[in-house]
């Protein structure tokens, strides 16, 4: 490919790009409803970094699926990746693209972490975790490297401060070995004078 057409086609994504940010701004004020959460991120990396989005390393923030550079340009991050590094939504990363063209990412500003005891379920054709009131979209490649399945209890990993809609999936407990541990703790019980139960020490 000769370098006019990469700069065509690069002038045409900075265009697009220009036309969706205009175009955002314009529902917002229509509507007054905004991506809070998108526009936190974009805002995070604008803080995060001055390395141009056009660029051989740019520097961004996870968005619990993709990274979101200072100009809220997103790139995929590889599920497996971010499944096996555990990856938190607000993680700060960056991306180095090679001569070759591979796409390597790496997290350099882990964002601190709490974690949350949940229960898998399946909604709208995505897993999510059911914890603290909220359903939590969780990555596919996370379920299945966990063989994870509904109704498993699930530790998820969440951003200490602020909301996430995303949580990482850090260990799973199948349903039926937390059902069994259940029933042991229930068994090992006895009812007292006033119909409680009590553990048997």
């Amino acid at each position: 490919m000769s370098d006019d057409i990469l700069l065509q086609v690069q002038e045409l994504l900075d265009t697009a790009q220009s036309s969706l940010k205009t175009a955002y701004a314009l529902l917002r004020d229509m509507t007054g409803v905004s991506d809070s959460t998108r526009e936190r991120h974009v805002q995070r990396a604008t803080s995060f970094s001055n390395s141009p989005a056009n660029g051989r390393v740019i520097e961004g923030i996870f968005d619990g699926q993709n990274m979101v550079d200072s100009q809220g340009q997103t790139y995929p991050v590889p599920a497996n990746y971010a499944s096996k590094s555990k990856l938190v939504e607000g993680d700060g990363m960056k991306l180095t693209i090679t001569d070759e063209g591979k796409f390597i990412y790496k997290q350099i500003a882990p964002t601190p972490r709490r974690t949350a005891l949940g229960v898998l379920i399946q909604e709208d054709g995505q897993y999510k975790v059911l914890a603290e009131g909220k359903a939590f979209r969780v990555l596919l490649a996370s379920v299945t490297f966990y063989r994870a399945e509904v109704g498993d209890q699930v530790t998820i990993l969440l951003p200490e401060n602020g909301d996430a809609k995303w949580g990482g999936i850090e260990a799973v407990l199948p349903k039926h070995i937390a059902d069994a541990a259940a029933r042991a703790t229930v068994g090992g019980s006895s009812h007292g004078k006033d119909g409680e139960l009590s553990p048997t020490l």
